[in-house]
């Protein structure tokens, strides 16, 4: 029996030593290939994840914002500066209204005056001579005060265009308050036309500012976070005074 199991033995031993040594050939064998095979490409990087949306949606209405509120800042200060421009050219208007005014009441009293006939005088050398100084002296004050320009004074100096020194004092007084008149007329005229301009500038000036307010408020009001749901009865966001009153009052159109 002992010689039986020693027999097989014998016999397993070989057979079980040459299956051990394939193995180990064989896993020898594919170490080898592993080591001696060329590195593999690189794989790809993997493409970045897209950006966020609603990231790129806020970024862009920030951007948005911080454009039209510069916008607006600049539009309301040349609002500003075109009403303050309008004021002034209210008041310059104003001021040759008032001098048009009075300038016109002399004239009608001295028209009145006239009705009753001019001094009679003698019609001396002496006296012509002391109407033109009068004549000349009373123009030259008028170009001093602005009432005449400097080619009406040029035509009442050299008797052109009407101006007679043979006439008497009153008379030339009456022609010389019809001039200056007429003059601050077209002077009050001219002051009344920019002063138009002026209101239009400035209308238009309020009306940009108006809506680039309005413009950077929606901006704005966009940039916050969602609010709770509210009831139908809760009033919505409330509009700024900046931009409901900035449009001004109109300028006087005379």
């Amino acid at each position: 029996m002992s010689q039986t199991a020693l027999y097989h033995f014998l016999t397993a031993v070989p057979e079980a030593a040459a299956i051990w040594s394939f193995l180990l050939l064989l896993a020898l064998g594919l170490l080898a290939a592993l080591v001696a095979r060329p590195e593999r490409d690189p794989e790809p990087e993997a493409a970045p994840e897209p950006a966020d949306a609603d990231a790129v949606r806020r970024d862009d209405l920030v951007r948005y914002a911080e454009e039209v509120a510069v916008a607006a800042a600049g539009a309301a200060q040349t609002a500003r500066r075109r009403r303050e421009q309008w004021i002034a050219a209210q008041d310059e208007a104003d001021r040759a209204w008032t001098a048009y005014d009075e300038a016109d009441s002399a004239a009608r009293r001295l028209a009145g005056a006239a009705a009753l006939g001019a001094p009679r005088t003698p019609r001396t050398p002496g006296e012509y001579a002391a109407r033109e100084r009068w004549l000349h002296h009373a123009a030259m004050s008028a170009h001093w005060r602005g009432d005449l320009t400097a080619r009406q004074l040029a035509d009442v100096l050299a008797h052109r265009n009407g101006w007679d020194p043979r006439r008497h004092p009153a008379e030339q007084e009456i022609v010389l308050a019809r001039t200056v008149r007429d003059g601050r007329r077209a002077g009050w005229e001219r002051a009344a036309a920019r002063e138009r301009t002026a209101w239009r500038d400035a209308e238009l000036a309020a009306e940009a500012a108006r809506t680039l307010a309005a413009e950077a408020y929606a901006a704005t009001v966009a940039l916050r976070p969602a609010l709770p749901y509210r009831s139908a009865t809760t009033s919505a966001l409330p509009v700024p005074a900046a931009v409901r009153n900035a449009r001004w009052r109109p300028a006087r159109v005379g």
